[in-house]
């Protein structure tokens, strides 16, 4: 998922484009979808940010940039797509395939939504905008996901390469000191 316009980064880049440690974070995911058991990775872009549409080196699939919800119900009606899915939010610069590989493991059927506590985010220093409260414990989506036919599962993480996504300037630099 890399059509975002990134307006809190406060950079002329667009947000997928931004670059952590030098290098745009979207060359950073595409690099750990394709060391991960993933078969074929597909580039989501929007109309909100037409320079990665041409700077990804991979299969693109357009959406309308709507939003991250629409453009991802956009992203799973094209044809080339079979469920399940992963999907990897393009803002994760510390992901690898190693960690993809051990969503993978732990995805059996349906859908999963990967969780990391709030309080890793808060102890790495990095913002929390969307929490919620999931069995007793505060806990914040991290941007990768398996979206199958039905059922909803999830797992939680404590791992930094999931938790650190860049939102802000303050996010970035936590990443870049990170790398």
């Amino acid at each position: 998922m890399c059509g975002g316009r990134g307006t809190r980064l406060d950079s002329d880049a667009e947000k997928p484009l931004f670059r952590v440690g030098g290098v745009p974070m979207v060359d950073r995911v595409l690099a750990a979808v394709r060391e991960s058991a993933v078969e074929t990775a597909y580039a989501v872009t929007s109309p909100q940010a037409p320079g990665t549409a041409t700077h990804v080196d991979a299969p693109a699939i357009e959406t309308p940039g709507e939003g991250y919800v629409p453009d991802l119900e956009a992203a799973l009606s094209d044809d080339r797509l079979s469920r399940p899915v992963l999907t990897v939010a393009a803002d994760l610069p510390l992901l690898d395939g190693p960690v993809l590989d051990q969503v993978l493991a732990r995805h059996d059927t349906g859908s999963l939504t990967v969780l990391v506590p709030a309080a890793l985010k808060r102890e790495l220093g990095v913002s929390d905008d969307t929490t919620f409260r999931r069995e007793g414990r505060e806990v914040a989506p991290t941007g990768v996901n398996v979206v199958g036919d039905d059922g909803d599962d999830a797992v939680l993480f404590h791992d930094p390469r999931l938790a650190i996504n860049v939102n802000t300037l303050a996010d970035a630099r936590v990443a870049g000191q990170r790398l």
